[in-house]
């Protein structure tokens, strides 16, 4: 029982956002590295300003990452719906990265942005 606490403890944890609260860090944050995890042709379909494409299925993920992202600035993650960019947000924090995530991803962007029209 104790070891399987121990383990438990010592997880790496990252940071999950709702839009509004992504869109603050995104603003607040000037040093922050944007990063979209989903494939190129999701990202040509459509992705925030200024996120750079690192797609979390590749075999690669992890060695363009170290290459691409700085450990000294944090790391602010989406996918399509959360899911990718929680795994992303997982082998990053286990790396040393400190890691934000976009709980309900790009679909939650988007439909975060149309309310703000709205009203």
């Amino acid at each position: 029982m104790f070891f399987s606490f121990f383990s438990c403890a010592q997880k790496p944890q990252f940071v999950s956002f709702t839009p509004e609260n992504f869109e603050k860090l995104l603003e607040d944050s000037a040093d922050i590295q944007l990063v979209d995890v989903r494939r190129p042709d999701e990202f040509e379909a459509g992705h925030l300003d200024k996120a750079l494409l690192i797609n979390v299925q590749a075999d690669d993920f992890l060695k363009k990452a170290k290459t691409l992202l700085s450990k000294s600035k944090p790391v602010a993650l989406y996918c399509r719906s959360g899911k990718r960019s929680k795994e992303a947000a997982a082998k990053l924090t286990k790396e040393g990265y400190k890691v934000y995530d976009l709980d309900s991803g790009y679909l939650g962007w988007v439909e975060y942005q149309q309310s703000k029209r709205i009203f």
